[in-house]
């Protein structure tokens, strides 16, 4: 997807621009999404792509949407991310490059045992949807 930063602008809001394009993280505990327990399919708010099942969303403590797996592996690219004064692994969406959040190996009772910590301001909900492996 190929977009000038003038459309993006347009297209998105000021808080989707500044974590899809900037890589900025929404306050813990304030996204929409942090509670939802809906059955349906959170989609990029930047492209409308498939990212992540409800059915793999778990409960974190975190403050922030928690899923250990993604819908669709084509659906999101990982990168290393050194900002920070860090080592994490960045989630982006695979189809826009959109900023979703990152990647963590420390949610042992889940089934992969990965933890993807996603802003909610990244992401869109579609009820009812179902995901595919």
């Amino acid at each position: 997807m190929n977009k000038s930063d003038a459309e993006w602008r347009k297209s998105l809001t000021p808080e989707q621009y500044s974590v899809l394009r900037e890589k900025a993280t929404e306050a813990p505990f304030t996204g929409d999404f942090v509670y939802n327990e809906e059955d349906g399919m959170y989609t990029c708010a930047g492209c409308g792509v498939a990212l992540f099942a409800s059915q793999h969303k778990f409960e974190a403590g975190c403050g922030w949407p928690s899923f250990y797996d993604v819908a669709n592996s084509d659906a999101v690219r990982l990168v290393e991310d050194r900002s920070h004064g860090m080592r994490r692994v960045e989630v982006l969406c695979k189809s826009c490059d959109g900023h979703l959040g990152h990647v963590f190996n420390d949610a042992p009772d889940q089934p992969t045992g990965v933890r993807f910590c996603i802003n909610s301001v990244a992401l869109d909900f579609k009820p009812d949807q179902k995901g595919e492996k």
